[in-house]
């Protein structure tokens, strides 16, 4: 092999060792399950029993399980990027877009909408050691009643 090509295989394999470090060191990424002992979920209110986030690509895939306002199960999947745009939302009738923001390494503000309308805002905020988040969310129900929530999920 000669020594271009050696510096080339070499500094990719570096570069992928990087960029899987990168992904496993931000503390939002990873499996969340619902604390419910200590969260204050309120009525009218949905309640994502794990939260998941995962790469997808170049992109964040982020899967809720939970349980809907109407009691009904509900599964809800975003793929997007923490840049505080609106991405495509499923699987919540409440909602067709949702955007996060990353605010700091632990932080990120979070704005779902529907029909152009944000419908639900909140930020969610990972613990320094990053073994549990916080999500306070205030939203409005189907029948636009308001409520807020505050949800606390350790990590799996």
């Amino acid at each position: 092999m000669k020594a271009s090509t050696k510096t080339w295989v070499w500094t990719l394999l570096f570069c992928l060792l990087a960029a899987v470090c990168l992904a496993t060191t931000d503390p939002h990424m990873g499996t969340w399950k619902l604390n419910e002992s200590k969260s204050k979920i309120a009525a009218g209110a949905p309640k994502n029993q794990t939260v998941t986030y995962e790469a997808s690509g170049d992109s964040i895939k982020v899967t809720l399980e939970g349980t809907a306002p109407d009691g009904s199960k509900s599964h809800i999947e975003w793929t997007g990027k923490f840049d505080g745009k609106d991405y495509p939302s499923t699987g919540n009738p409440n909602e067709i877009t949702r955007a996060y923001k990353r605010v700091n390494a632990h932080t990120m503000s979070v704005d779902s909408k529907k029909d152009g309308k944000t419908v639900l805002t909140g930020t969610v905020v990972v613990a320094a050691d990053g073994k549990s988040r916080t999500v306070t969310t205030t939203g409005s129900d189907a029948n636009g009643k308001k409520y807020k929530s505050v949800a606390v999920y350790d990590k799996q």
